[in-house]
């Protein structure tokens, strides 16, 4: 059997490089970057175009969105239905683009984040603008018409759109290895720049920018770089700064509202809520103390978020800390990077502005060469009809006479009387004479008999005046480039009249925010801490108060400053510091916070061995002693750490701390195993090391032996403790030497 199958054999490499390259030209060209010429993306310019070839015009009832989505993935679109409606959401919206291209009827969501209906429930149509200025002049054959995806249907490459839309709408696209985002433009601005392009083709980013001034966000707010935004009109990329906008509102009882009335762009949607608990978490953490209560009375009117202040706050400071802290201030990252003749190009204002009134000639010309052939063509009948009525006894004999259509076209056409039966000769000789054109002839046949009542026929007259005017007229604006520029330039202006409105963003040039912390008082607090693992801080004169109690129901006791911090020392060897600020700071009987939920401290995986607060341990030296016997000093200063968390000593494997403990007068250590060895030595044969060496061996230990606990003597000291029901003095253990093996103590014997 013969096998027919061609198996074509190809380097992995070679075919993965290529279709991958093949996936990142379409995304970027089919997909997510608009074309400078219309600033659509694909998806947008078929909905649009849907649109307009299902007649949903502005005067036009709405239609439900789902048709218009259902209707172009099936003719021009064969993509996911969620990304066409999503692209017609937001050109309804007009929080979102400077000049909405569709009128929605139904809930569009909103500027909070909420999204749209779903598309079975929504309405919309074209706004004016769009039908008048995008799609206009579709039927005159001034763009190029490509097969859609089947090849049943023909769709536009691109529409002839009369202003520059790419900057008016803005765009933001993320495609392969390369992403665009253009901010939105005020209309009357952008018209003014191309105007000026236009007279000066030799203008610089300078002179445009005397006319477009910078971005204007549909959400307002104030860009706050202006000096910065030359650079990036001339490079087409670069960052904005942004600020919202926030007024002062004095209430009663001497307090004062910050209101924010309008927001950065870039905190459209579920960064409003984020926003929100931003300036909820600052009183939380204690960043600031001047919250008395946040509201978001936003409305159809407009953003009003009140930030609530305490009566002796500073106002200006606060705004400062939220412009540091939040997204009230922001940047918005600008690429403007589009497709121009048919490849990614990142561009200027002035390329971007040069690409569209090239397109502007471009569409213009051919419309108006459309037209020419049209008014050409109305001319030829027109003259054709005047003379026929001037020889009309005679066109009624030629028809009178003929047998068929044919012959008498031909004598109209050629003067060809074969076969027609003339009246007189006269009416003979002078129909060889006729000379219509086809076309003519045609129209001549077709005529009907009351177009030779006397005014129809100086309305004939009229009409042929209007049409030789307008061919006159076109043939101007085809061949002077300055009239042609005259015409683009006043519908231009007529666009600017009827849809221009003022600019909503500020620009200028701010200060960086400075936010001035306010000072506080130092004063030292008491640190408890229970066995459960939650603290708080009281002040003295209530520790002073409630000490029998304060010392028997916490574990941990010590004083501390209120601006400094706390060091837990675990047993994995970690240190762990808390801002004293940070915990809870009330009466005696307030419950406390988790340790686990101020500090890295896990009490889940790790024990504390040690607490001690930062001031205390930077005049101190402190020991560590590990289970395994390893043991060293280290100067406390090492531990005044900025990181909330830190090693405080090496430990080798498996190993754990025991005790950390800072010196004042102890003289002894005793180090006590699990199998009842004690060793005592002095102090002074420990020698001092870095925290992250691992330190000198204690003591001699025996196999499965490990250190259990470890006490500490002064000088003239009596301390008892008990062990296995027997007492012992720590003082009258024979005194030995560090690295020895001990002595055993065994059970009492009763």
């Amino acid at each position: 059997m013969e096998d027919n199958s061609r198996i074509i054999k190809t380097e992995y490499s070679e075919e993965m490089q290529k279709s991958f390259i093949d996936y990142a030209m379409s995304v970027i060209i089919a997909r997510a970057l608009p074309d400078v010429r219309d600033g659509l993306k694909p998806v947008q310019r078929r909905t649009l175009y849907d649109m307009h070839e299902l007649g949903i015009r502005y005067d036009r009832p709405y239609r439900k969105s789902a048709r218009i989505v259902g209707d172009t993935m099936g003719k021009y679109h064969p993509h996911g239905d969620s990304s066409i409606y999503d692209a017609l959401v937001v050109m309804t919206q007009d929080f979102k683009k400077e000049m909405p291209l569709i009128d929605g009827h139904g809930n569009f969501g909103n500027i909070e984040g909420d999204g749209a209906a779903a598309m079975r429930y929504t309405e919309a149509r074209l706004q004016k603008v769009t039908q008048e200025a995008f799609l206009g002049d579709l039927d005159k054959d001034v763009v190029d018409f490509i097969p859609n995806f089947d090849e049943t249907e023909k769709e536009p490459m691109v529409l002839p759109v009369k202003i520059p839309n790419f900057l008016v709408n803005g765009s933001e696209g993320i495609a392969v290895g390369m992403t665009t985002s253009t901010p939105p433009h005020n209309l009357n601005e952008v018209i003014d720049a191309v105007k000026a392009y236009m007279l000066d083709e030799n203008i610089t980013t300078k002179g445009l920018m005397r006319h477009l001034k910078g971005p204007d966000f549909p959400t307002g707010g104030i860009v706050t770089n202006k000096d910065e935004l030359l650079n990036i009109y001339e490079t087409g990329a670069g960052k904005i700064k942004l600020r919202g906008k926030v007024e002062f509102e004095k209430i009663k009882g001497g307090k004062t509202n910050v209101v924010i009335t309008e927001i950065p762009y870039t905190m459209i949607g579920a960064n409003i809520s984020k926003f929100l608990s931003d300036v909820a978490s600052l009183a939380e953490t204690k960043k600031t103390q001047d919250i008395v209560d946040i509201s978001n009375q936003s409305s159809k009117e407009g953003i009003r978020i009140v930030i609530e202040l305490r009566k002796d706050a500073d106002p200006e400071n606060f705004v400062n800390l939220l412009y540091k802290k939040t997204r009230l201030e922001d940047t918005f990252g600008v690429n403007m990077l589009a497709i121009y003749n048919g490849r990614p190009e990142t561009m200027g204002l002035k390329a971007i502005i040069k690409a569209n009134v090239d397109f502007q000639f471009e569409i213009t010309t051919r419309k108006y060469t459309n037209l020419l052939a049209k008014e050409l063509e109305k001319k030829e009948i027109q003259e054709g009809l005047i003379k026929a009525c001037n020889v009309i006894d005679l066109i009624i004999e030629i028809l009178r006479g003929s047998k068929d259509r044919a012959m008498a076209k031909a004598c109209l056409v050629e003067g060809k009387i074969d076969g027609i039966k003339f009246k007189s000769k006269e009416s003979k000789i002078m129909a060889t004479q006729l000379m219509f054109t086809e076309k003519q002839a045609n129209a001549i046949l077709e005529m009907r008999l009351y177009k030779l009542i006397g005014l129809e026929i100086e309305a004939l007259i009229n009409d042929h005046e209007e049409t030789m005017a307008n061919i006159y007229r076109y043939e101007d604006i085809l061949d002077r480039r300055d009239s042609m520029a005259q015409v683009i330039m006043n519908e231009l202006d007529g666009y600017k009249k009827e849809y221009g409105r003022k600019r909503r963003t500020l620009i200028e040039n701010a200060e960086e925010a400075v936010y001035k912390e306010k000072e506080v008082e130092e004063t030292e607090v008491m640190f408890l801490m229970d066995r459960f693992g939650y603290a708080k801080t009281i002040d003295m004169a209530a520790y002073e108060r409630n000490k029998e109690a304060a010392d028997g129901e916490n574990k941990y006791v010590l004083t501390c400053k209120n601006t400094g911090k706390v060091c837990l020392f675990t047993d994995t060897g970690q240190l762990h510091t808390i801002k004293v600020m940070d915990l809870p700071f009330g009466k005696f009987r307030d419950k406390g916070t988790p340790i686990d939920n101020v500090s890295n401290f896990n009490s889940e995986k790790e024990q504390i061995v040690y607490i001690a607060s930062q001031t205390e341990l930077n005049l101190r030296q402190l020991v560590f002693v590990t289970a395994q016997s390893m043991m060293k000093l280290v100067d406390g200063g090492e531990f005044d750490v900025a990181k909330r968390t830190v090693a405080a000593t090496k430990l080798a494997e498996g190993d754990s701390v025991v005790s950390v403990i800072a010196l004042s007068e102890q003289r002894n250590i005793i180090l006590q195993t699990k199998e009842g060895y004690f060793l005592r030595f002095l102090i002074e044969e420990i020698p001092e090391k870095k925290k992250g060496a691992i330190g000198v061996r204690g003591m001699k230990l025996g196999a499965k032996d490990s250190v259990e606990a470890v006490y500490y003597t002064k000088v003239m000291d009596n301390e008892e403790i008990v062990y296995k029901e027997k007492p012992i003095t720590l003082n009258d253990l024979k005194l030995a030497k560090r690295d020895g093996k001990g002595t055993k103590i065994r059970h009492s014997s009763h």
